[in-house]
């Protein structure tokens, strides 16, 4: 496959959980790595759009995760897009181990976005140009259908937004939901399972000094749950998400 961007890792030990292994998180972190890097091979980094009010904000996406990485081990992100519309594409993304054998995969829905308009806008050709796309897909699973908000929960915890919590677009990264979105996780789960697969839904943004109500309750698939953050005291959602656990082999 040609059209196709890789990048290499080598897992450093605060990215490591008590086991050893690369936490969700730090895959997830990666990932966007990844795709800043991707964008800056396209001779526009993050920094040279944001002079412009624009950059690139994550609608929705899933990773899935077969094993997560150890410390001080060499990974491979390939990352290339398989469809543009005209304000938004399809990112795609395989993780494999130096040995290039695959240990993950995640798809995303990016959208070009105008950060003082605060509202998408048309994909600047060069970036067509230079990300010529391959149809070819990392994992067949929908991220454009709704995954419905919760109103009561299992388990529950609060956050507030603060400055460390904004990314460049000024705006919470989504990296964070994500992270508030685990942290209302079963501590039995957390001890005994490790996260397989998790898929968002991005769907409003937080402010600077909101509080943040991370909600979760057991689906109906073993070992998956449902997820929504909102805004606390208002009806606001800002990401739904769902995950699915898998025992951890001893």
């Amino acid at each position: 496959m040609e059209n196709y961007f890789d990048k290499e890792f080598e897992l450093r030990y605060f990215e490591m959980n008590k086991s050893g292994e690369a936490s969700p998180i730090t895959m997830l972190t990666l990932l966007q790595e990844t795709a800043a890097d991707h964008c800056y091979s396209a001779g526009h980094s993050l920094f040279s759009l944001m002079s412009e009010n624009l950059g690139w904000v994550l609608l929705s996406g899933v990773m899935q995760m077969d094993r997560y990485p150890k410390y001080k081990e060499k990974i491979i992100i390939r990352t290339w897009i398989s469809k543009y519309h005209a304000i938004r594409g399809f990112r795609e993304n395989i993780i494999y181990d130096e040995n290039y054998n695959v240990i993950g995969r995640a798809k995303g829905l990016w959208v070009f976005y105008d950060i003082e308009k605060r509202r998408p806008t048309k994909i600047h050709k060069y970036f067509k140009e230079k990300w010529l796309s391959s149809e070819e897909v990392c994992i067949e699973h929908t991220i454009t259908n709704k995954i419905e908000a919760i109103n009561s929960a299992e388990s529950m915890i609060e956050f507030k937004v603060n400055m460390y919590d904004m990314d460049t677009n000024k705006h919470v990264n989504n990296i964070r939901y994500l992270q508030w979105l685990m942290e209302s996780i079963p501590e039995d789960i957390i001890d005994n399972y490790y996260l397989y697969s998790i898929d968002g839904r991005f769907i409003s943004e937080a402010q600077y000094g909101d509080v943040i109500v991370s909600l979760t309750k057991r689906d109906s698939e073993e070992n998956s749950f449902v997820h929504t953050i909102h805004v606390k005291g208002e009806e606001k959602v800002c990401a739904t998400g769902k995950t699915v656990w898998r025992k951890i082999d001893t």
